[in-house]
């Protein structure tokens, strides 16, 4: 008889990927001050930026590391349209009345955040997208060279390389993965969608795609423009949770960071930039300690590695490319499936649900008593 897995049943999946994970946020929620907390709405924005980027490196076949610049582009409309109008004035003297005076909730401008990040790739999308492979990464390097540079040097407009300060602190957990769940699941549907088939069929095979009659042009620049449109909506949610930002925040090590987490859980997956996120997001958390020489093993103070964490983030990511290079997740959807599938929900109020997850839990217990009985007879042979 075919085994039952846990993993397939509905209610196993209620469980372990939306009951849990909602236990944790809401206790986080109480707690909106305490260092866990942060590191979970870290978390999120961490997510949303994997997941975003994977809709252009994962889906449709071109690989772009510029993603910070959208990110930086988000930030900055944020803070010109959250911040009060006399604090515009004296940190950005040169922008426009009507800029200056214009102050809306940070829901309410949100989007139009993520609207200049998307208008910004499609000045750039029509260009930059003519090239393949590694000149495309290149060139969205390049791209985030030049934001850099006019965010330094645009003092005026920007406040340079001081930055802008005061931004309202509004990225809470509720604010956050409210936002991050409604993103996900319009990724979820639109990669469910003909437009999504068709992403795919160019991402595998583009000259069959162009012949059953899929506009590679129009594809390639409208996913870049989506992708960065979630790119600046997960740069307003940083701006304001860190409340200050600045040029500095937004280059090589932020997109290369954001590559990494798209690389290590999958970047095939939407469910695999949940998994890489985390990895980035706790991991050099974890690490810090032996950074800073904090630790001791056996009685032996252990000396500070500087650097330690970056030296285990790249060679996780070589052993991933070497063997998983589809990542953790592959192109797994496990986690996105369970929390945007009904029966999910659903299978709370049906028995025959509680019936397979019986099945699936003696499953899993006779598997395991199996592993345990051939590694004692092992040891007892040798």
């Amino acid at each position: 008889m075919k085994r039952t897995r846990l993993y397939n049943c509905n209610l196993f999946r209620l469980i372990v990927f939306v009951v849990l994970p909602l236990i944790v946020l809401i206790s986080a929620g109480l707690h909106p001050k305490s260092y866990s907390t942060a590191l979970l709405c870290t978390l999120g924005i961490n997510i949303l930026l994997a997941a975003s980027l994977n809709l252009v490196n994962g889906f449709s076949g071109m690989f772009s590391m510029g993603h910070a610049a959208f990110m930086a582009v988000g930030a900055y409309m944020s803070a010109y349209l959250t911040l009060a109008p006399e604090r515009k004035a004296a940190m950005m003297p040169g922008l426009p009345e009507w800029i200056v005076n214009l102050q809306m909730p940070f829901l309410a401008g949100v989007i139009f955040c993520g609207l200049a990040a998307a208008v910004i790739a499609l000045l750039i999308g029509a260009p930059v997208l003519r090239f393949k492979g590694h000149y495309l990464s290149v060139a969205t390097l390049g791209l985030i060279v030049i934001v850099r540079a006019v965010l330094d040097n645009s003092g005026k407009v920007t406040n340079g390389q001081r930055g802008v300060t005061g931004l309202p602190a509004v990225s809470t957990i509720p604010m956050i993965y409210v936002l991050l769940f409604i993103s996900l699941f319009i990724m979820y549907r639109l990669l469910r969608s003909a437009y999504g088939r068709g992403l795919i069929a160019m991402r595998d095979d583009p000259v069959a795609a162009q012949t059953l009659g899929v506009n590679l042009t129009v594809k390639k620049i409208s996913i870049f423009c989506i992708s960065a449109f979630f790119a600046g909506i997960a740069g307003a949610l940083w701006g304001h949770k860190q409340t200050v930002i600045s040029g500095q925040f937004f280059y090589f090590n932020q997109s290369f960071s954001i590559v990494q987490m798209s690389i290590i859980g999958g970047m095939s997956s939407l469910s695999g930039a949940v998994i890489g996120a985390a990895f980035m997001t706790y991991v050099p958390e974890w690490l810090t300690p032996l950074e800073n020489g904090g630790l001791t093993l056996f009685g032996t103070r252990l000396p500070a590695m500087f650097g330690l964490s970056n030296i285990v983030m790249a060679a996780f990511v070589v052993l991933i490319i070497i063997f998983r290079h589809k990542g953790i997740m592959g192109t797994s959807e496990v986690l996105t499936e369970s929390w945007f599938s009904k029966d999910t929900y659903l299978s709370l109020f049906r028995k025959s649900e509680y019936q397979a997850l019986g099945r699936a839990f003696v499953d899993w217990l006779r598997a395991v008593g199996r592993f345990f009985t051939r590694r004692s007879g092992k040891n007892a042979a040798g």
